[in-house]
C-alpha cells in the first residue's frame, strides 16, 4: 500500500485519477464540522463546490448533490446541507450552492436542515443523526468534489481539529483509520490532500494524518 500527501484540488483529482482513496483535510473548518457530524451518527458525509467555486479540474456539484440524495432515499432520511457564510441566513448559504441543491432536489430527498460550516459547534445547531450530510465550501468541498468527480473510489474527509467526543489524537486517528479501511477494502492506495495548499493548518494537519498512516500500515501489511 502507497500512502501520499499532497495539496489543492488539483492533488485530490489527480489521486482520485489513480484509483486512491482520498481525504480531505480542511481543518477550519469543513473536515472539523463532518468529524463532528460522524461522532453524532450521520449515515454519510461528502462535500461539494459551491456555485463560485473555479478549480483547474473538472468539478461536478450536482453529481455529488445527487449521490448524497439518492442515498438518503435508500435509507428513508433526509439532506443537511453545510454552506457559507458563517454568519448570514439560510437563504444567503442556499444562493451560493445552487447546483448541489439542484442535485438533491433532482433525487427526491429532502432538505432538512441548511447550518452554517461552524467546525465541532455545528452539531449543536440540529438534530443530525441519521441524516446525509453535504458541506457545500469554497476549500474542503472543493477538493472533496474533485475526488468524486475524478472517479477515487472512496473520498473521505480528516481532521486534528478537537471535537466534543474526540480530542488529542484521536480525531486524527479516527481518519486514519477510516481511510486504512477503506484502502484495504478497495485494494488501494491512499492520498491525504491539503484542501489548501495556502493554509498551513491543512498542510500541517495532512502531514500528521499521513505520518498516522504510515505507523498503522506498517502494523498490519
Amino acid at each position: 500500500m502507497i500512502i501520499t500527501v499532497a495539496a489543492d484540488a488539483s492533488g485530490s483529482a489527480r489521486a482520485a485519477g489513480l484509483g486512491q482513496v482520498v481525504v480531505i483535510v480542511d481543518v477550519i473548518d469543513m473536515s472539523t464540522t463532518l468529524e463532528a457530524m460522524l461522532d453524532e451518527g450521520v449515515l454519510a458525509v461528502f462535500g461539494a463546490a459551491p456555485d463560485a467555486a473555479r478549480a483547474p479540474v473538472p468539478l461536478d456539484p450536482a453529481g455529488v448533490g445527487l449521490k448524497a440524495g439518492r442515498l438518503a432515499c435508500a435509507s428513508n432520511t433526509g439532506v443537511v446541507l453545510v454552506a457559507e457564510p458563517r454568519v448570514g441566513s439560510d437563504t444567503e448559504r442556499l444562493s451560493g450552492i445552487q447546483k448541489v441543491l439542484r442535485g438533491i432536489r433532482d433525487s427526491g430527498a429532502a432538505v432538512e436542515a441548511v447550518l452554517p460550516n461552524l467546525g465541532a459547534e455545528t452539531v449543536k445547531l440540529a438534530g443530525v443523526k441519521g441524516r446525509v450530510v453535504v458541506a457545500a465550501t469554497s476549500s474542503g468541498g472543493v477538493a472533496f468534489d474533485a475526488a468524486i468527480a475524478a472517479g477515487s473510489p472512496s473520498v473521505l474527509t480528516g481532521t486534528i481539529a478537537r471535537t466534543a467526543k474526540k480530542k488529542g489524537i484521536f480525531p486524527a486517528a479516527a481518519a486514519a483509520d477510516r481511510a486504512l479501511k477503506a484502502a484495504l477494502e478497495f485494494r488501494t492506495d491512499i492520498a491525504v490532500i491539503a484542501s489548501s495548499g495556502n493554509s498551513l493548518e491543512d498542510v500541517l494537519a495532512a502531514g500528521y494524518i499521513y505520518n498516522l498512516l504510515l505507523g498503522m500500515a506498517r502494523d498490519i501489511i
